[in-house]
């Protein structure tokens, strides 16, 4: 018990000092530590079901056997994430077949090819086009970052040296798609949230400033759409489940970008969403406008639900970044209860 104390101090410390660094537009402070740090075996349970099937496909594409469009293939950055972080290059390589699968998918104009989902929709048209390649790119370039954060850069140097391209023509079709961004899902502010990391991420990876800005000025819209106690609005109200994704997917952009002011934002986010986990680790969902109380149908057609996983991510990269213990308590009732329910 004094040992993990003692680690744990040390990395609260190592993450405090490096948030200090003499180039102002890069942050210092490492998402790769900061992953790290996490309980043990925690990610790893927490990526359990993004490794790709034999097909390569993740995710929603996974659970209905075939492809249908490439959000659904964020499960498989998520996959490499983890195993990089645990130093498991085996499972990192297989974990990217699934990138390269998606890639498989890539048409001309940069988008990717699209089926109909389960639930009678399409991202064949172009917001949702749109859409569906923002939602696994921010995941790939958070990825890749992740990855020459680490030490094992080196294996994977050749091929993201061979995707960047690919990821070049991806990034400028979501570019050329930025005007039906905040139309489409400006209602729903975690996903403008999930664009920008998009945007921010592999902006980073590709060094282009101007994928950079994007990504500062979709947050800035994010920023307004809070109500009178700083929870992150969707449909017009609050929800357990899609608050907690905007705390998340930004927290961990601002692990890359610097973005002073969405961070700011976040204590009051946090504390609404810690009154939603009860002492079993529960999240109550009273009163949610989207997730838990049957009113939205998910991708493969099934109600929405909370998303525990996320839930538990956001709370313990929140609670290691900004060293808060009640974020952190939270989150372990949230994971154990959570895996309490799993058959």
């Amino acid at each position: 018990m004094k040992s993990s104390c003692w680690f744990a101090l040390a990395i609260f410390a190592r993450l405090a000092t490096s948030a200090f660094g003499a180039d102002t537009n890069r942050p210092t402070r490492l998402e790769y530590d900061v992953l790290r740090s996490f309980p043990p075996g925690r990610l790893a349970a927490l990526s359990a079901h993004d490794k790709p099937d034999a097909k390569g496909l993740t995710g929603g594409n996974r659970a209905i056997g075939s492809w249908i469009e490439a959000g659904a293939q964020r499960g498989s950055c998520r996959a490499v994430i983890a195993a990089v972080v645990a130093g498991d290059l085996t499972a990192a390589d297989d974990a990217w077949r699934g990138i390269d699968v998606t890639f498989e998918h890539q048409r001309t104009d940069g988008g990717f090819a699209a089926e109909l989902r389960p639930n009678g929709e399409s991202a064949r048209s172009h917001g949702a086009a749109v859409e569906t390649a923002f939602f696994f790119l921010q995941e790939l370039g958070r990825a890749i970052l992740v990855i020459r954060e680490s030490p094992h850069e080196a294996h994977f140097h050749a091929r993201i040296a061979a995707l960047e391209p690919k990821l070049r023509r991806a990034c400028d079709f979501i570019a050329r798609g930025y005007d039906t961004i905040i139309p489409k899902s400006g209602h729903t502010v975690n996903r403008t949230i999930i664009a920008a990391k998009a945007f921010g991420t592999c902006g980073r990876v590709l060094h282009d400033d101007t994928l950079v800005a994007t990504a500062r000025k979709l947050i800035a819209h994010a920023l307004t759409r809070r109500d009178k106690d700083g929870v992150f609005i969707e449909k017009d109200g609050r929800d357990s489940s899609y608050n907690v994704v905007s705390i998340y997917f930004g927290q961990v952009l601002a692990l890359h970008v610097p973005l002073p002011e969405f961070e700011a934002a976040l204590p009051a986010a946090v504390a609404w969403e810690l009154t939603r986990i009860k002492e079993t680790g529960e999240v109550d969902v009273t009163g949610n406008t989207r997730t838990g109380v049957g009113k939205e149908i998910s991708y493969t057609g099934q109600p929405k639900k909370v998303n525990y996983t996320e839930v538990v991510l956001a709370l313990t990269c929140y609670g290691i970044v900004h060293q808060d213990p009640a974020a952190l308590a939270a989150a372990e009732r949230v994971f154990a209860y959570s895996h309490r329910q799993q058959p």
